[in-house]
């Protein structure tokens, strides 16, 4: 399989084939994020991802699950998204769901009808950052995008009956706006109803605008307690039609995996012990990304 760069996947594409079909992300100006920096976006030449699908089934033929890499796989024309996929079937015929990164710009770019398309073809999930749902946030993180336009967008890809796992951010609001961020937060999500939610806890990666804000004393990370009060919140205000509320990332003070609507009450005990002193957080060298 080529690779080129760092190659990143979610945690739930651990074992899936990884097929990088684009490198880098097409927006790549978010604040926080130091995934794709210095790296530009560029499209994989056909006849590497071609080659990689045939290493694959050869290699990995009896694999369930597969992973478009790499930030912005689904800003690619359709009629290339659509060849992908189609070769993926011919060839991986085992291969159960295709998962991909999806933002505003990329299912913007889409019809209903051409995500469809790729849905019938199997693209069975999309992975999606809302990180908060509180426009002023959004704007200061340069996401490039309001929490109307992601709950729009969001509706497009369930109407085409794929799947969406949205991830939120814990402290990317800093401590000023800390619980409206988590209030609207809620909102949002309970307003684009994904089968998935991924909290992280915010961990600052040196080099990033976020980074240079802190040094400059613009911007200041909530402390842990603060966190998990944040996320109480933000639970709290989200309500989800049955879905799984994750927040056990590495980056997390306390892992949560919360079943909603079933097991809110019992999160929301869960983290009032927390907040009381009663329950050990993650001590901060065991964070990670």
């Amino acid at each position: 399989m080529h690779y080129q760069g760092t190659v990143y996947r979610p945690p739930s594409e651990a074992s899936s084939i990884l097929l990088q079909v684009t490198t880098g992300c097409s927006h790549n100006k978010c604040s926080f994020c130091g995934m794709y920096k210095g790296q530009r976006f560029t499209v994989t030449p056909e006849e590497i991802v071609w080659t990689d699908i045939d290493y694959a089934a050869r290699h990995f033929p009896h694999a369930r699950r597969l992973f478009l890499c790499d930030g912005d796989a689904l800003i690619l024309p359709q009629p290339r998204l659509r060849a992908i996929l189609e070769r993926i079937k011919s060839r991986l015929p085992r291969i159960s769901r295709v998962g991909i990164y999806a933002n505003c710009k990329s299912l913007r770019s889409k019809t209903v009808e051409e995500l469809q398309e790729l849905r019938q073809l199997g693209l069975g999930i999309a992975y999606m950052g809302l990180e908060s749902g509180d426009d002023q946030t959004l704007v200061a993180i340069n996401k490039g995008a309001t929490a109307a336009q992601m709950i729009a967008m969001a509706a497009k890809a369930k109407a085409a009956d794929i799947q969406l796992s949205v991830t939120v951010l814990l402290g990317i609001a800093g401590v000023e706006r800390s619980e409206r961020h988590a209030r609207e937060t809620g909102r949002v999500l309970s307003a684009m109803d994904p089968e998935y939610v991924g909290a992280l806890s915010l961990m600052i990666e040196p080099g990033t605008t976020l980074h240079a804000e802190i040094q400059a004393g613009r911007f200041v990370v909530p402390e842990p307690l603060a966190i998990v009060r944040e996320l109480r919140t933000m639970i709290d205000a989200t309500d989800l039609t049955g879905g799984l509320f994750h927040a056990n990332h590495a980056s997390n003070y306390l892992p949560v995996r919360a079943k909603l609507p079933e097991e809110k009450a019992a999160t929301l005990a869960l983290l009032d012990r927390a907040l009381a002193g009663n329950l050990s957080l993650k001590p901060e060298f065991l964070r990670a990304l």
